[in-house]
């Protein structure tokens, strides 16, 4: 690669497939450029899964071009089938609206609004997707598509050869993509759509629709689905996804999820998933072992979404907990009111309450397996009632296993 944006993506592995590679390399060495990459909003937060992507906005910024961050009011009314068994749940539009407006806040820390060049520009695929005329959108835009063609896509081929139902609904959603892809060409110069590599051919179909309507090139680039060496999902844990919004997923329990990361995995997410330059990850990793490397990933990773501030904070939290077994501050903390202790609660209440365990049964079995302690002192009974005498200075803390520790603090 020749231009400075493609030659990083294809050192840090980012690189998958592009509809013209040498022509966009050649394109790049001419001029900055507008890209995007749509992001689903059906949830108020964005997690793990979708952070390679936000890095690569992150890198197109670092090479001088500017980013548009599609947020799918329009879409998600609908719902991507891509890599989905089943249709996913429909939300209402208000829903949809809090979703963006959360997701927007996100990437305040994550993209840069300084410079005015490659400042981030926001779009909603509503804006133009609700005001659709139907009749009009099948002759203008539905006559360049041919159901041939869209049946041998992967969203769609997959779901029919499991038997498994796909609707109208969704089976649209690769025309209104590639319409987003048209519209943002001709409203904000856009040349270039990013995503994951199950977007292939939703991209491929934007790209023709420019070529077709506008006679004009456009760009598609994917980046590889992530896969882990053992076998698990990119973002899960036994808690459930790795949020990037704090209030879900705390910036100590986000540090802990990169510290955590398997031995073969970690110098794949060193590119992936932090800034530091490829030959410094090479002198790494020649001069230190695999859990200091761990700890350079969950710093570096946590400074990115979370700050420089919170990244040592959490890495002190756990140096503090693991090594001097003391109890720390900066643990996620939970606030329990006075009133709910007069009597006292159960102990295995309070760890559903709290989300520490999915349910009393698993709570039970922790404690069977001697899993659950109350300042550092093993829990034996299942029906062990909290009260306000076991807390020492207004606090207790409660852990499960070696690694999750919660401070309960007196409200």
């Amino acid at each position: 690669m020749k231009s400075t944006f493609l030659r990083e993506m294809q050192e840090r592995g980012y690189l998958n497939q592009c509809t013209d590679l040498e022509k966009l390399d050649t394109l790049l060495l001419k001029k900055s450029i507008s890209a995007y990459i749509g992001f689903d909003c059906t949830a108020n937060s964005l997690h793990v899964g979708s952070l390679l992507q936000i890095m690569i906005l992150r890198l197109l910024q670092k090479h001088g071009h500017r980013p548009i961050v599609l947020l799918g009011g329009g879409t998600t009314l609908i719902g991507d089938p891509s890599g989905k068994e089943s249709t996913r749940k429909v939300l209402k539009p208000k829903n949809i609206k809090k979703n963006i407006s959360s997701i927007k806040k996100l990437f305040e820390n994550l993209l840069d609004f300084k410079i005015k060049k490659t400042k981030p520009v926001f779009v909603d695929n509503y804006s133009w997707l609700g005001k659709l005329n139907y009749i009009n959108f099948l002759r203008e835009i539905g006559s360049q598509f041919t159901l041939n063609k869209m049946l041998t896509f992967d969203s769609v081929k997959l779901r029919l050869e499991r038997e498994q139902s796909l609707s109208y609904m969704e089976f649209n959603y690769m025309i209104l993509q590639a319409f987003d892809f048209y519209k943002l060409f001709e409203k904000e110069n856009c040349l270039l759509q990013l995503g994951g590599s199950d977007q292939w051919g939703n991209i491929v179909n934007g790209v023709d629709l420019i070529r077709r309507i506008i006679k004009k090139d456009a760009f598609g680039l994917t980046s590889p689905l992530i896969t882990l060496a053992s076998g698990a999902k990119m973002g899960k844990t036994e808690k459930g996804a790795v949020w990037l919004n704090e209030k879900l997923f705390s910036a100590y329990d986000y540090w802990q999820f990169w510290r955590n990361t398997d031995d073969r995995d970690v110098i794949k997410f060193l590119k992936f998933f932090t800034e530091l330059e490829k030959n410094e990850i090479e002198k790494l990793q020649e001069k230190n072992e695999i859990n200091e490397l761990k700890i350079i990933l969950a710093n570096n990773a946590t400074k990115i979404l979370h700050g420089k501030v919170r990244a040592a904070k959490a890495e002190k939290t756990a140096r503090d907990i693991f090594k001097l077994g003391k109890i720390n501050e900066n643990l996620p903390t939970k606030g329990i009111p006075r009133k709910d202790l007069k009597e006292g609660t159960k102990l295995l209440e309070l760890l559903v309450k709290f989300n520490i365990m999915d349910s009393k049964s698993e709570a039970r079995r922790a404690i069977k397996n001697n899993g659950i302690k109350i300042d550092d002192i093993l829990v034996s009974d299942e029906n062990k009632i909290v009260n306000i005498s076991d807390f020492k200075n207004g606090n207790i803390k409660i852990s499960f296993g070696k690694k999750k520790h919660y401070i309960f603090k007196i409200i």
